[in-house]
């Protein structure tokens, strides 16, 4: 049989024969689908091009590579959000998707501006989750300087360049802590609150919109002022203690920030009582466990599936909109889970 030409591939495919001419010799006016329907044809019959077709194809992939900063290595919630952003990453139809996710163990503000510049600065996109500090942000300022899209992941930044956020309303996520103590606990008195640190935006927001429902909706609670964490086991635990031993009356307990397998091991050692109502953050195996276990009562916690793709999305929409997308707000809604529930 005679070779098939490019006359036959056009009527298998049922284009022109100019637009296979133009798949063949890799111009850029066509479509990809198109494309695609031409090598199927030219596998059906035989075409000898098939291998060009194919290279033509892949050329006009579009490829982006993203730099991902993340916290502590050591910590469920980030080792499960670098999961899903390497998933979504994977999951990306119609372009390559490298993804470079690095975690920072060391978090002072000189170590993690050092960490910002080293593994900001030529990239397509930059997302970082971080403390706000005058070091950092001058940082980050520094990556955008070099036309490099910005988003900031969990916690919001703010400085003097577009940062995009992609979180939850962290004001709504503390009125939501407060509604489920005002409706569990048994009667009002003490509430006690764990926080990593105020340098952690979305934490203050949620210790602010905390103290804002009951200042709104029942003044017979008394919040009492925050313990720190510092993001860490040790400390967290040790601030637990400190403030159920000060405390022996206490109704509950909203932990908003690290040190959550601390903070949890201070609450079950302390034996309280069958009604006493913890509220944590962020759903990760420390935390599902101390469902199952009622050491604490009911967790906040981002959707990290739906964070991760709205991450790669508007990496990817920042590289095309020249720009106009580098500074929006993406507010996702967050979960709730109890042991009834996970």
């Amino acid at each position: 049989m005679a070779r098939p030409t490019i006359q036959d591939l056009a009527v298998k495919a049922d284009v022109s024969v100019a637009t296979v001419n133009r798949v063949l010799s890799g111009k850029n006016n066509v479509r990809r689908g198109t494309m695609e329907v031409v090598l199927q044809a030219a596998a059906d019959i035989g075409f000898y091009g098939v291998g060009s077709i194919k290279d033509r194809i892949a050329a006009s992939i579009e490829s982006f590579e993203f730099s991902i900063l993340l916290m502590q290595s050591n910590r469920h919630f980030y080792r499960n959000l670098a999961t899903e952003l390497q998933r979504a990453a994977d999951d990306v139809e119609g372009c390559n998707v490298k993804l470079n996710i690095h975690h920072i163990n060391n978090l002072s503000p000189n170590n993690v501006a050092d960490h910002i510049l080293k593994h900001g600065v030529g990239f397509d996109g930059f997302a970082i989750s971080s403390a706000h500090h005058p070091l950092i942000i001058e940082s980050i300022e520094k990556v955008a300087a070099t036309q490099t899209p910005v988003f900031a992941l969990v916690s919001p930044l703010v400085a003097n360049c577009p940062i995009g956020f992609i979180g939850l309303d962290n004001w709504k996520v503390g009125r939501t802590a407060a509604w489920a103590f005002h409706k569990m606990c048994k009667e009002p008195g003490k509430i006690g609150a764990l926080v990593g640190s105020h340098r952690y935006r979305n934490q203050e927001l949620n210790e602010t919109g905390f103290r804002s429902y009951f200042r709104e909706y029942n003044d017979n609670f008394t919040l009492l002022e925050p313990h720190y964490t510092y993001e860490t086991n040790a400390i967290g635990h040790e601030a637990t203690e400190k403030v159920l031993t000060e405390n022996p009356d206490l109704k509950g307990l909203f932990i908003s920030g690290g040190g959550m397998a601390g903070v949890l091991d201070a609450v079950k050692r302390a034996k309280l009582a069958d009604d006493f109502v913890a509220v944590g953050y962020e759903l990760t195996e420390v935390t599902k466990n101390a469902l199952l276990e009622n050491t604490l009562t009911m967790v906040i916690s981002h959707p990290l599936r739906e964070v991760a793709q709205q991450t790669i999305k508007s990496l990817i929409n920042a590289n095309k909109s020249d720009g106009l997308a580098r500074d929006q707000t993406f507010m996702l809604p967050f979960q709730i889970h109890t042991s009834e529930n996970i």
